[in-house]
């Protein structure tokens, strides 16, 4: 198999065949990432249990189980620039590649890190040290695999191609639950607790196959005269934090008004639903996979809508929606807790989410001169994401430990869409703009 180093961005546009190969190889990349990640808010009663045993008060274990899952987002934005600006200038395939391997030594760690029990602070700090490194990861594998797609892609159908990033994500969150499910029920709750886990974690190493795959078969779409351009790099990041602050701006209050939905509907209502609500630790698992499939299976479809009638309408007709219906959500949920209430739940929200958050992720990088979109990007991304969507389980478990009310969650998904309304106010109409 011979190694394509050529890039197409300042020749002949790719081929379909090459754009369907494009769309197949960072999907399969995106979901491993994604599985990687977010597995750990699968468990993250079980990691409570093994890696954070103080105290008597169940909550304060899970908090500090759910805070773990946040250190990984605060190095999103440093991963998001570095990564980034490298994307920028030693070119997409490269940087995509190097986060597929950090991921993969990440889930690494997870699998051979001891308990507390077993090596008492030293387990808690591996797993730290794992959440860091795939935070760093991710942080630049969301601009640098979306850049990809939109580069592929023709001038009319950005936001489809941009799509297939949507799609992969909860094509990984439903791989991880599946794996899941399957090994809890295959496996004793001893067993589960003993090696169970670990294997969970281990299949994120698949990574690593995928990342030569993607070196081999894909063309680069950074133009050839920016490749190896340290001074374009460096120029970047300049014109990225001096010249674009308005863009910086608006795509981080539009990320926060579509990350914090995501990190309440699809991870923190099944923990409520757990830890709170007394219901069993597999709810969490089919949770994850009915909140996943609206994404799954109409991602591309909102793609073809806000290529056909703007990102500005496809991102606020959603909003609404979310705004009215997210306190009754709750409301319902805590006064007649049910698993099927809950499945519906979850499933309902994230249709309209789904339309605006295929949007949100189309106008990003349309925002950004191609110098510097891998960077711009990723790093208003990743600012989004670890400003409040990563934490959101933790800032949700802490309202209603501050409140004593298990509807409190509901006000704080509540502000990041009014955020998110702020963001589109100043969000110009990028459909139909030609990209350079």
């Amino acid at each position: 198999m011979t190694t394509r180093t050529t890039s197409f961005a300042a020749s002949a546009e790719p081929s379909r065949a090459g754009r369907t190969r494009a769309i197949a190889a960072v999907c399969l990349g995106n979901a491993l990432e994604f599985y990687d990640f977010l597995v750990y808010s699968l468990l993250a009663t079980l990691m409570a249990r093994l890696f954070f045993p103080f105290g008597e008060n169940p909550l304060t274990s899970l908090m500090l189980s759910f805070a773990v899952f946040g250190t990984g987002f605060v190095m999103r934005p440093l991963g998001g620039l570095l990564i980034g600006l490298y994307a920028d200038r030693a070119g997409r395939k490269a940087a995509m590649r190097l986060t597929l391997w950090l991921m993969a030594l990440g889930a690494l760690l997870f699998t051979v890190a001891p308990t507390y029990a077993q090596a008492g602070l030293v387990g808690p700090l591996v797993i730290i040290v794992a959440r860091l490194l795939q935070g760093f990861a991710v942080g630049g594998q969301v601009g640098t695999a979306t850049t990809i797609l939109m580069e592929y892609a023709g001038s009319g159908s950005r936001a489809y191609y941009c799509s297939w990033q949507v799609f992969s994500q909860s094509l990984g969150t439903i791989m991880g639950a599946l794996v899941v499910l399957t090994l809890s029920n295959l496996l004793t709750p001893e067993a589960m607790d003993s090696w169970g886990w670990r294997a969970v974690f281990a299949v994120g190493i698949l990574a690593i196959p995928v990342s030569e795959y993607i070196r081999h078969r894909l063309e680069e779409t950074l133009p050839a005269a920016a490749q190896g351009d340290s001074r374009q790099a460096r120029e970047g990041g300049l014109a990225l934090l001096c010249r674009h602050p308005r863009q910086l701006l608006t795509g981080v209050l539009l990320v926060i008004g579509v990350s914090v939905p995501v990190y309440i509907t699809q991870f923190y209502l099944a923990n409520h639903a757990i830890s709170v609500l007394g219901m069993p630790l597999g709810v969490a698992t089919w949770a994850a996979v009915v909140s996943s499939l609206p994404s799954l299976l109409l991602a591309p479809h909102a793609g073809r809508l806000s290529d056909r009638i703007g990102r500005r309408r496809s991102i606020f007709w959603p909003l609404p929606i979310l705004l009215l219906a997210t306190y009754p959500a709750f409301l319902l949920l805590n006064h007649w807790p049910s698993i099927g209430l809950l499945l519906l739940i979850v499933g309902l929200l994230n249709i309209p989410l789904t339309y605006g958050m295929v949007a949100s992720l189309a106008i990003l990088p349309e925002l950004f001169p191609a110098a510097i979109r891998a960077t711009g990007l990723s790093v208003t991304y990743c600012v989004g994401v670890a400003l409040f969507g990563g934490f959101a389980q933790f800032f949700a478990a802490g309202l209603i430990d501050l409140t004593g009310s298990p509807n409190a969650p509901a006000w704080y998904l509540v502000g990041a869409i009014l955020l998110c309304l702020a963001g589109l106010r100043m969000a110009p109409e990028t459909v139909g703009r030609t990209l350079d």
